[in-house]
């Protein structure tokens, strides 16, 4: 392994001499890729984005073959929900406290082989949900561990002016991976069978451990006081959110938006009543896929947004555009007119995630980045599954277009009156 590029700053490539012009503006801003270690972390983000949401439709669709029932499906998706949280938050506490490379690599060998026992369970026709729980549950506890060691290492390869950009090439492949994953896997399934997409996924991530192995080590920085990654350190994390209102502000941003304005849990509802003419499958799959596909479009075209240096404003105009966007959906009684709005959401989606991200990196010191990145997690992952029980609760209640409708109108008053009331977001920039 290389170490002389332990980070960006030590090993900085010629600068941008000019600005770019035309076209070349809009489309997305590539700068981080010029840098060796962070190419390697992003290109080991392409090949498991696809790979692990082949895995993601391969655990329900196989839970619902052995038991027909949905509520199994169901289930276990709360089976894999709570690892998550747990291990995502002493995840960003050891995150803090060891070689961020060397924590990358021991949960990524270790989603890797529960991707192989995934593939070997299926081949040999063990029928287990038991099993298969067991298995995704364990997952996700890597993958809790995982994700705030490679977030957190983010800033230590590239520079800070070059961080929304690094943030929107990654959520941009998280999005595609979104989008092609369950399509390749719907189209696999029939031709080389569910076992296979399993196999296909551990194999992806074998690519991933090598890209993670060329990394340059990420030690703890020089005068970094020693510390166990334990109950008090994850209590000082929050403490420490609790001592950076613009940290706050950026997790209740995202709160704001998710639990009061996703509206994923109406879909079904909406697909068979709303859209029913349109049919109903038809109107399901463009549904779902349609804030995906606009996060993508954002990242393809984030150059138009990743030079900006107001990032609260950024984040504050990105939740109140993806409110409005949601409030037109649920106005929508045309399936096209909907799908617009949920692709606009997915944009104004995209432009929050970077600088919600950028604004955890850029704002907190690296001894404390793990750990916000662990809560970061959580909330991502939290946050939507809330809001499937908020909006399917108000949806039986209310009807699914009036409860899309008013939580989108939530999103953007609450959002706005918190802009108002507390100024140290609005008044973030780098």
């Amino acid at each position: 392994m290389d170490t002389s590029e332990s980070t960006a700053k030590e090993r900085d490539p010629a600068p941008e001499t000019s600005r770019r012009r035309g076209w070349r503006r809009w489309a997305m801003d590539t700068r981080p890729l010029r840098r060796p270690a962070y190419r390697r972390l992003w290109s080991s983000t392409i090949v498991t984005a696809v790979g692990s949401q082949l895995t993601a439709v391969a655990v329900p669709k196989q839970i619902y073959d052995i038991t027909g029932s949905s509520a199994w499906v169901g289930a276990a998706s709360l089976a894999g929900l709570v690892p998550l949280i747990v291990f995502a938050l002493w995840g960003g506490a050891i995150a803090d406290s060891m070689d961020r490379r060397k924590l990358l690599l021991i949960t990524n060998s270790g989603i890797a082989v529960t991707s192989l026992l995934f593939w070997l369970q299926a081949f040999t026709g063990l029928e287990s949900v038991a099993a298969l729980m067991v298995l995704l549950a364990v997952q996700q506890a890597f993958w809790g561990l995982n994700a705030p060691a490679r977030n957190a290492s983010i800033a230590r390869l590239v520079p800070e002016d070059e961080l929304p950009a690094a943030n929107a090439l990654g959520s941009t492949v998280m999005q595609t991976g979104q989008v092609a994953g369950p399509l390749l896997a719907g189209a696999l399934i029939p031709v080389i069978g569910l076992p296979e997409l399993y196999l296909i996924d551990a194999v992806a991530l074998c690519v991933t451990v090598w890209a993670v192995y060329r990394l340059p080590s990420l030690p703890p920085l020089a005068g970094t006081a020693a510390r166990r990654a334990g109950v008090k350190e994850i209590a000082a994390g929050f403490r420490y959110i609790s001592g950076h209102t613009v940290l706050l502000l950026s997790f209740l941003a995202d709160i704001i938006a998710m639990v009061l304005g996703m509206p994923r849990a109406l879909f079904p509802q909406l697909a068979a009543q709303t859209y029913a003419p349109y049919g109903e499958g038809v109107a399901l799959g463009l549904l779902f896929a349609a804030i995906p596909i606009g996060a993508v479009l954002g990242g393809l075209f984030s150059g138009t947004f990743s030079r900006a240096r107001r990032h609260g404003w950024m984040v504050i105009g990105a939740v109140v555009v993806w409110g409005a966007a949601i409030t037109g959906f649920g106005l929508s009684s045309n399936l096209w007119v909907g799908v617009a709005f949920l692709a606009v959401a997915g944009v104004a989606d995209m432009v929050s995630m970077v600088f919600r991200g950028a604004i955890l990196l850029s704002a907190a010191t690296d001894e404390m980045r793990g750990r916000m990145q662990g809560v970061f997690t959580v909330v991502v992952a939290g946050g939507p599954r809330l809001a499937d029980v908020l909006h399917g609760t108000a949806g039986s209640a209310f009807g699914p277009r009036t409860a899309v409708a008013g939580g989108g109108l939530l999103v953007v008053a609450v959002m706005l009156v918190l802009a108002a009331a507390v100024p140290a977001l609005r008044r973030y920039r780098v």
